[in-house]
């Protein structure tokens, strides 16, 4: 069956992470995205990752996570000829994706306005730290430094520990979710009117919206977030708990839930205390009812008591770490891994995660593996309608 995006032509013009993953996205739902890269280096990401020798080659481990399933052409867009070769690609697209700092495409005379002029029913969409306005807007911006600002840090880890980064870049990650959702939308009016628009993503303000009630306790009852480590301000007992072997994560948010929760454990004599005995009660005495909870727990490991509970309504769940998860058979029965049996550039085998989400008419996935620096360029050119000649040209003037 047709692909959600197929027909859709994307220019990849990102680096590191946001861009590139939001591109990933739009590749896995089957459009064709075309990675537009600095000759000679590309994506900072392909010297990025935990293997320096794939670093080396240019297929960083952080490149190959984020660019299965696209082609890469390299222009330099400093070049006049890079440009016009830019901009003949330009007229087959139906999206431009960019992360540079603020009015880098305009210095370069490819501003929106002038790739509409091209091709008006273009979606141009740039992904950056703070927004094109604003400010600070010119300021550089990584993942650690939105998270400070954002106020994810401050309510990261415990009285002792915040403010603390998440251990994984999720500014750069919200930023790329949002820039995806919104080239969607955009898509969908462009193929019906021929309208495009012109996105701008600000990685702080997609990361303050994911903050959900952290932000809206503030905003609508005047309530600041505070940190409070593996707790959940909402409810208790929910949070972490130590067992007889391992952590386990449990949320028993409603009363039914806490009472079968004390049953199973043998503590029944928890539901008619005072101090346990309603939502805000419980809240109020957690460390004490954690103690009691941890108790019961002594008897059975972390992944006996998930099966117990869960099967008795009561929400639960083992602490993994990242290899633990993608061994568990919830993740291996569901297919999010795709492997790559041979990969230019790297000759071994890559694995990568799919789309978070399955389709009826087929999983969203990547349909090649990660392309080296440049691969297509020769290719994409000619489809272009340039001659084997005037590739050389190119080539000699360093145009691409």
């Amino acid at each position: 069956m047709t692909a959600l995006l197929e027909g859709i032509r994307v220019l990849d013009l990102t680096n590191v992470l946001a861009g590139p993953f939001c591109c990933c996205q739009l590749a896995q739902c089957g459009a064709e995205v075309i990675k537009v890269e600095i000759p000679g280096q590309g994506d900072l990401a392909r010297q990025l990752g935990a293997d320096p020798d794939l670093n080396d080659r240019l297929m960083g481990a952080s490149f190959l996570a984020q660019n299965a399933g696209k082609r890469s052409i390299t222009i330099d867009l400093k070049t006049k000829a890079g440009r016009a070769a830019f901009e003949r690609l330009v007229a087959t697209a139906d999206v431009v994706v960019e992360n540079f700092r603020p009015g880098v495409m305009r210095r370069l005379g490819l501003d929106p306005a002038h790739l509409r002029s091209i091709r008006p029913s273009l979606v141009c969409c740039a992904i950056s730290g703070f927004g094109q306005d604003g400010p600070i807007a010119g300021n550089p911006a990584y993942d650690q430094i939105v998270q400070g600002m954002a106020g994810v840090m401050s309510v990261t880890g415990d009285e002792t520990s915040a403010p603390l980064r998440v251990g994984y870049p999720v500014a750069d990650t919200m930023g790329g979710i949002t820039a995806a959702f919104a080239i969607s939308a955009a898509l969908v009016r462009a193929r019906s009117t021929g309208i495009g628009e012109t996105i701008d993503v600000s990685m702080l303000e997609s990361t303050l919206v994911a903050m959900g009630w952290a932000v809206s306790n503030w905003l609508i009852a005047g309530r600041r977030a505070e940190p409070m480590g593996n707790e959940n301000m909402t409810a208790a007992p929910s949070g972490t708990f130590r067992t007889g072997d391992g952590l386990l994560n449990i949320s028993a948010n409603r009363q039914s839930q806490f009472e079968t929760l004390c049953r199973l454990i043998g503590r029944e004599e928890l539901i008619a205390n005072p101090d346990y005995a309603g939502r805000e009660s419980r809240k109020q005495h957690r460390i004490a009812l954690r103690r009691r909870i941890e108790e019961g727990l002594e008897s059975r490991s972390a992944i006996e008591w998930s099966s117990i509970l869960n099967a008795a309504g009561v929400p639960a769940g083992e602490v993994l770490s990242v290899p633990e998860i993608l061994e568990h058979p919830q993740v291996r029965e569901r297919g999010l891994v795709r492997t790559f049996g041979h990969v230019p550039g790297v000759d071994r085998e890559v694995k990568v995660v799919r789309a978070g989400f399955r389709l009826q008419s087929g999983d969203p996935a990547p349909a090649t593996p990660p392309p080296e620096l440049g691969a297509d360029t020769d290719d994409i050119l000619r489809e272009l309608g340039y001659t084997p000649e005037e590739i050389g040209a190119l080539r000699k003037e360093g145009a691409i």
